[in-house]
């Protein structure tokens, strides 16, 4: 039973996608929707297609990973670092994360007026967006992992005269990958959303603007294409984030 269970997501998975697909193409020839709003998988496919030939869609693909790569690094830094802190040290833990939860349910999108202000409207303000809004998954993911690091580990190293950049590098690191790993996955997945956001507002490259571009010329087969293709590209990584989580877990 358990090596056919497998197999039986796999069915199920594809099923599913063959009945989604199936709907929209009944939909899209039903004639009880405009036929450009819910154009037919023929005309999504032709239009990925011209997409993906056109070269200045690699330029505006280029600027948004550009973009997404640069605050994604920034949150994973700057998260990690204070979120040992706030492991590690129960005041400063207690004085600020009431501030860090509410903010990390905030809409990020409301401040890009803000962040514009700060830092142009240039890719240096998505790259900010993208940074502010993926720090809260890792800081609060690694902030709970530094609390549940087994005491007796620290105690070991504390025994040793382990400094305290070492217990961290070789105790509370090691201990936490999991964790680090899950909000690194969930704020890779903010830091996506915040800088499309971004580009849909107010750019002139980028996914983002590419598709917000075909919106506004009424293009929606390729404003479709384009959302799928984004779509492919947010899973594929996510999928290696999960399996990269589920190594370490192992």
């Amino acid at each position: 039973m358990g090596a056919s269970r497998p197999f039986a997501v796999t069915l199920v998975r594809i099923a599913t996608l063959v009945i989604v697909l199936s709907a929209w193409e009944a939909l899209a020839r039903s004639g009880l929707v405009y036929q450009d709003v819910v154009p037919p998988l023929a005309s999504i496919a032709g239009a990925a297609i011209n997409i993906l030939l056109d070269p200045t869609f690699y330029y505006d693909a280029a600027v948004t990973i550009g973009e997404i790569v640069g605050g994604y690094a920034l949150s994973v830094v700057a998260g990690v670092g204070v979120g040992l802190l706030f492991g590690l040290q129960p005041f400063v833990r207690a004085a600020f994360i009431p501030y860090v939860n509410a903010l990390a349910t905030t809409p990020k999108i409301i401040f890009l007026p803000i962040v514009m202000l700060a830092f142009g409207v240039g890719p240096a303000s998505k790259v900010a967006l993208g940074a502010f809004a993926g720090f809260f998954p890792v800081v609060l993911s690694t902030s709970a992992g530094v609390l549940q690091v087994d005491p007796t580990l620290v105690k070991v190293a504390r025994s040793y005269n382990l400094t305290t950049w070492q217990t961290i590098r070789k105790v509370h690191l090691p201990a936490m990958r999991v964790p680090i790993v899950t909000g690194m996955r969930l704020g890779l997945g903010v830091a996506v959303i915040a800088v499309l956001l971004a580009e849909i507002k107010f750019s002139n490259a980028g996914l983002g603007f590419l598709a917000i571009d075909f919106y506004d010329h009424f293009e929606i087969a390729s404003l479709y294409a384009t959302l799928l293709i984004i779509f492919f590209l947010a899973a594929a990584v996510n999928s290696g984030m999960s399996r990269l989580e589920r190594s370490l877990q192992r």
